[in-house]
């Protein structure tokens, strides 16, 4: 059951859920971006915001896909996206620039420059941070996976 701040509107996993409260546009955080950083981009928004419980929200900087918990932030850079997800083991493998050691988790950083990037490859990175994060999350509240 999600929630939606009356302040600034953005749809939260749940009342009083902590998040960066002011309107902020999509379209800002892509000013002066080439138009294959959008293209990849909404690649990326069209197939994960379908996902069970997702939710998109948006800050100054980035971009935050949640279920419950975050699990995927995209900041549009310059001449990049600077794609966050996590994993339970560290990748150090290739699309993966950077795997750091965050708690129980792994914080993974993937750069996409161009559509040609946006692939099922880079689908599996994500819908695997989902699942860990909806486990996580689960385990949390206690509730039997099983």
């Amino acid at each position: 059951m999600s929630w939606t701040c009356p302040k600034c509107d953005r749809e939260l996993p749940w009342k009083d859920y902590r998040h960066y409260c002011q309107r902020v546009s999509l379209d800002s955080l892509f000013e002066g971006r080439s138009p294959e950083l959008v293209l990849a981009f909404d690649k990326m928004l069209a197939e994960v915001a379908d996902w069970e419980k997702v939710l998109v929200g948006i800050t100054p900087n980035c971009i935050v896909f949640t279920r419950r918990v975050g699990f995927l932030i995209i900041r549009p850079m310059k001449k990049w996206l600077d794609i966050k997800l996590y994993s339970a083991v560290a990748h150090p493998e290739k699309p993966i620039i950077k795997s750091i050691k965050v708690g129980n988790k792994y914080e993974n950083h993937i750069r996409v420059d161009a559509v040609d990037d946006v692939g099922p490859g880079l689908f599996v990175y994500i819908r695997g941070s989902y699942e860990l994060m909806r486990k996580k999350r689960q385990e949390d509240l206690g509730i039997d996976l099983q």
